[in-house]
């Protein structure tokens, strides 16, 4: 997990779990097709605020996904 994106959320106050500041992670690589710490200074603050949502949008996705049995 990358220190500079967790720095960039809390300048936009912007709280996150751990696994969704993973899955903000491997979105800044596919966006940028660079390492995270290096992703996170080329993307502006209205795209990052996207970002997030598209983590949680995933996560959520993936939750579902998992069977549950009784």
């Amino acid at each position: 997990m990358s220190r500079r994106v967790k720095a960039r959320l809390d300048a936009l106050h912007l709280s996150t779990s751990h696994d969704e500041r993973i899955m903000i992670d491997r979105i800044v690589e596919e966006r940028t097709r660079q390492n995270c710490d290096v992703g996170i200074d080329k993307i502006t603050d209205k795209e990052l605020k996207r970002i997030v949502e598209e983590a949680w949008r995933r996560l959520a996705k993936k939750r579902e996904a998992i069977p549950i049995y009784a």
